[in-house]
């Protein structure tokens, strides 16, 4: 929360809060519907990809039931920070309904990784395509994921994982993620489901009358999604502005234009995870212990017999 905290402050030193203004003011009509239409695509293929993973590990899950805690993490992830509340809560309720938590919390993590491994990919190849539109973010994003191999391989191996971990890693692996039948589903859903949320983004730009082509936006567009998994956010506030205000600016279109789209963005995400509000409610009603009533008196009765 201090991270998104401290990138919101310095946004509003150095653009000022018009920007923000602007864009809750932009976010209505068209817009929220064409999100709500998308969101909807992009939530069953992330549903699907976690359906898929967690029948490889061996807790199966019914799509309907998947799309609903789908909808229902996402809207968590929006309201709440650090932006993985959510799939945290989806992996707890799905292990306590089979009697398994440990696979459960695998899936989900499995789920979110191999989608963000997608996303990074495409992220990296739409970069070095666009060649001089953006060449700095390109190198940085490169940089940024180098740090973060090297990183995750240090820590593996300065811990010296025991072998049952190792073992459940590369088993996760070979059954979950890139079992024959799996891993070109979960790279399909990926990646619709990241075009779904690069349209969405474009749409947050025409929404602010801003006349650039899609060419050049699709780069700033995966950078600033990519920026968006980072969580050290408020609500899913922080990171992204951050983000929109730099490439922004790195191609040539000013960053309050940037923090403008970037918050048009955020207000059409969060309109359209209200669906998981419902579910939200609704699973929330159908727990609720029902209210004790008391028995009536009768001369049959103990209390009445005494």
């Amino acid at each position: 929360m201090a991270g998104g905290a401290a990138i919101l402050a310095v946004l509003v030193w150095r653009v000022g809060t018009g920007p923000l203004v602007d864009g809750l003011r932009l976010t209505t009509g068209w817009p929220i519907a064409a999100a709500l239409a998308i969101t909807s695509l992009t939530t069953l293929c992330c549903a699907w990809r976690w359906r898929l993973i967690a029948g490889g590990l061996g807790v199966e899950l019914p799509l309907r039931t998947a799309v609903a805690a789908y909808y229902r993490s996402q809207f968590l992830n929006a309201t709440l920070p650090g932006g993985v509340v959510g799939d945290v809560h989806r992996a707890v309720r799905h292990g306590r309904e089979v009697g398994d938590l440990g696979r459960s919390l695998r899936a989900v993590a499995w789920e979110r990784a191999s989608g963000f491994a997608v996303q990074l990919v495409l992220t990296v190849g739409v970069l070095f395509l666009a060649g001089s539109f953006v060449p700095s973010i390109a190198v940085t994003v490169v940089v940024v994921a180098g740090v973060v191999l090297i990183a995750v391989l240090l820590f593996l191996n300065g811990r010296r994982l025991s072998s049952r971990i190792g073992r459940a890693f590369t088993s996760d692996l070979r059954n979950a993620v890139l079992a024959p039948r799996v891993w070109p589903r979960v790279l399909l859903a990926s990646t619709v489901a990241v075009l779904g949320h690069v349209a969405v983004f474009l749409i947050a730009v025409r929404a602010t009358g801003a006349d650039v082509s899609p060419a050049r936006l699709l780069p700033v567009a995966l950078v600033v999604l990519t920026a968006s998994a980072v969580p050290t956010n408020i609500a899913g506030w922080g990171p992204r502005e951050g983000a929109a205000a730099w490439a922004f600016s790195a191609v040539g279109l000013g960053a309050a234009l940037g923090v403008t789209v970037a918050v048009v963005y955020g207000m059409l995400a969060l309109v359209a995870t209200l669906p998981g509000a419902i579910v939200l409610l609704v699973a929330r009603h159908r727990t609720a212990p029902a209210p004790i009533r008391p028995m009536p008196l009768n001369s049959e009765s103990p209390e009445a017999s005494r």
